[in-house]
């Protein structure tokens, strides 16, 4: 196997490793079924938000998660890959999680708004660790524009967790505290 180096990453060519490619390929389709399940789970946990603060926060996020899909479009036709989702069963178990909490908690509560945090940021921590990996893999193959493209995505993952910790912090966390 024939590795270069390209800004101190050691990188392979995907013909030299067509495992990790289908690797690769394998984490994208999973990701793409997941942003775009995401984005349709995020119009439900802005409707079950109580404090605006954090609707608000579902709804930016649901914009920025259609931008992801498109971004994940674009990954795809960049490595001449026809733009499929493979079911994410992990995203699948998070929105099941987040739906149990919108049942199992009163409507219009501070004690839901933190159940909801907690399944968002799940949710984050996920997709954080999916883009890492791919944007890793993507250096490794050799695909540096897809790298940069999959680290802008993974830059707003972060920001919309850090969003949503301070949200948390400023004063949902305090009022479930006090609710009865």
């Amino acid at each position: 196997m024939k590795t270069t180096k390209k800004n101190n990453v050691a990188s392979v060519s995907e013909q030299d490793s067509p495992a990790l490619k289908e690797l690769f390929v394998d984490g994208l389709k999973d990701i793409y079924w997941a942003e775009k399940h995401l984005a349709k789970a995020l119009t439900k946990l802005a409707k079950a938000a109580t404090s605006s603060d954090l609707k608000t926060a579902f709804e930016t996020h649901k914009q920025e998660t259609e931008v992801h899909v498109e971004r994940l479009e674009k990954v795809f036709s960049m490595i001449d890959v026809k733009a499929v989702a493979k079911k994410c069963e992990a995203m699948e178990g998070l929105i099941k999680e987040s739906e149990t909490i919108t049942e199992e908690t009163e409507k219009g509560t501070m004690v839901r708004d933190c159940g909801l945090i907690m399944a968002a940021q799940k949710v984050e921590h996920y997709e954080i660790a999916s883009y890492g990996s791919l944007r890793t893999l993507a250096e490794k193959l050799g695909y540096p524009e897809v790298a940069d493209l999959l680290q802008t995505t993974l830059n707003e993952e972060g920001e919309t967790d850090k969003k949503l910790t301070v949200i948390a912090e400023e004063y949902v966390n305090e009022e479930a505290a006090t609710e009865a």
